[in-house]
């Protein structure tokens, strides 16, 4: 089992985005401060950091598979079944997609099932899920 991962993102305001970690993705809610919050972001520690709004709201993409990708972006590679779930809940709430929950590199070697988003700081997010996890890191 993988060591969990600690990541800190920066977000303009803390309150909203604490309500959407913790009200939309449904992640618990550990220690904070009047300028970060924790969360068990899957089974990692993700923390969200209070940064004052920037004026560029540049975004970058890549495309990979004929899609946009936004860079950077972060996220957990959850179970096929968790990730359709996790899918159908997000369009339930209402989630704007940036790349629709679809299955890529059909197959191929690492074929996946994918979907982006962005918190409401900008925060590019992205969940996966391999049907066969031994194609986690295939060639």
């Amino acid at each position: 089992m993988p060591q969990p991962f600690h990541l800190a993102i920066p977000v303009f305001n803390l309150e909203v985005c604490r309500i959407f970690y913790r009200e939309t993705l449904g992640c618990k809610e550990g220690r904070s401060s009047d300028h970060w919050v924790d969360f068990d972001f899957f089974g990692h520690q993700l923390v969200i950091h209070h940064k004052p709004k920037e004026s560029s709201t540049e975004l970058h993409t890549n495309t990979v598979d004929g899609k946009d990708v936004p860079v950077p972006h972060f996220g957990v590679v959850l179970s096929w079944t968790d990730f359709h779930t996790l899918a159908e809940d997000l369009k339930g709430k209402h989630i704007e997609f940036v790349i629709e929950p679809y299955v890529r590199f059909i197959g191929l070697p690492g074929e996946q099932a994918t979907m982006f988003f962005y918190d409401p700081a900008g925060n590019a997010i992205e969940f996966k899920a391999f049907k066969d996890m031994n194609q986690l890191f295939a060639t």
